[in-house]
């Protein structure tokens, strides 16, 4: 089933620089800061020793300020004499990155800096300069594709059924900072209105590609790559088209409006913070159909059985699973919980 209550395990990358992460072990909730750091540019090199007219070797000796400091622009880093003073001065605001042999120093500027924040209440079970891995149990539903960085908040229902739209004017300022649910379907006005209001993140059941670009950028990209870091994470659950949300994922959404959430945008996951038997799930997961524009899916939840070669208008023949409203092709039929290449 695409719901599931269980342990989950969320890795959080970390971006190139100075680090600082929690350590294997912490206990942390979702939310809270697990890694901080600084990206530096293009170092800066500064002539030292031989402006102080000392040995490389006896640099360090001079130095005020040690390796791995960080120092504002005029501040002294090193000086030698007292009456006749000799001194090296930083020229920019920026990280003493290395001293070279040679007894020359490079200063590296400060471009970002940056957090990373928990998408799980549980344990950090291992962390470097590279990745934080968070292990804990939750509510957890998977999705086809996520949009933006990871998110955090609590849910939020905005929509009344399962194919609704989500419109602009059911979002306000007074959903900040919150995960909306929305219905079969979301907009480009509806995520332009959401990145007004400053809402977390938005979760609906497809959205039309046109409009992904219009709010991140033709640079966007499915798990997490978004241009701009403060438009709402989007969490895709079913295609790019139109589409109406199965009852086996509105429902539980819809019970459990008000709760933590966050969203794994890497995996396209949304964890929902809430006791075991918060909602009920059923044990088989839907099927979605296909459909003709190849835009939009469909949940198959009426009365459905497979057919032998049907001839369709394309003239193509082929296996089909006969619906209320006509035959589908069976190729266009799977599980909620299959793969999609």
């Amino acid at each position: 089933m695409i719901w599931r209550y269980g342990a989950w395990t969320a890795a959080h990358p970390l971006p190139l620089g100075s680090v600082e992460y929690a350590p294997a072990g912490r206990p942390v909730r979702a939310g809270d800061v697990i890694a901080a750091g600084t990206t530096y540019g293009q170092p800066v090199r500064v002539a030292a020793a031989r402006r102080l007219g000392v040995a490389p070797a006896d640099l360090a000796r001079v130095m005020h300020v040690p390796p791995g400091a960080q120092v504002e622009r005029g501040a002294i880093i090193a000086r030698t004499g007292r009456r006749f003073a000799r001194a090296v001065s930083a020229p920019i605001d920026g990280r003493l990155a290395h001293v070279r042999a040679d007894g020359d120093i490079e200063l590296a500027p400060v471009l970002d800096r940056w957090t990373v924040r928990s998408t799980l209440d549980g344990v950090v079970r291992s962390s470097d300069t590279s990745e934080v891995v968070v292990e804990g149990l939750a509510w957890g539903l998977q999705g086809l594709a996520g949009y933006g960085p990871n998110a955090i908040g609590g849910l939020a229902l905005a929509v009344t059924g399962p194919s609704d739209e989500l419109q602009p004017s059911r979002i306000d300022v007074r959903q900040r900072g919150r995960i909306l649910i929305g219905g079969g379907r979301s907009g480009a006005e509806g995520i332009s209105r959401a990145h007004a209001c400053g809402v977390s993140a938005v979760v609906a059941g497809s959205v039309p590609a046109s409009g992904l670009r219009v709010v991140f950028g033709d640079e966007a990209g499915a798990h997490g790559a978004v241009s701009r870091s403060d438009a709402p994470t989007f969490l895709c659950l079913l295609g790019f088209g139109t589409g109406r949300l199965p009852a086996e994922l509105f429902a539980p959404l819809a019970a459990l409006d008000g709760a933590r959430a966050a969203i794994h945008s890497a995996t396209a996951r949304l964890f929902v913070f809430a006791p075991p038997d918060a909602v009920n799930v059923g044990a088989v997961a839907p099927s979605l159909a296909l459909l003709a524009e190849w835009g939009a899916t469909r949940p198959l939840d009426g009365p459905a059985a497979l057919s032998g070669d049907v001839t369709f208008p394309s003239e193509i023949t082929a296996p089909a699973v006969m619906v209320d409203d006509g035959p589908i092709p069976a190729a266009n039929v799977l599980s909620l919980g299959a793969p999609r290449d």
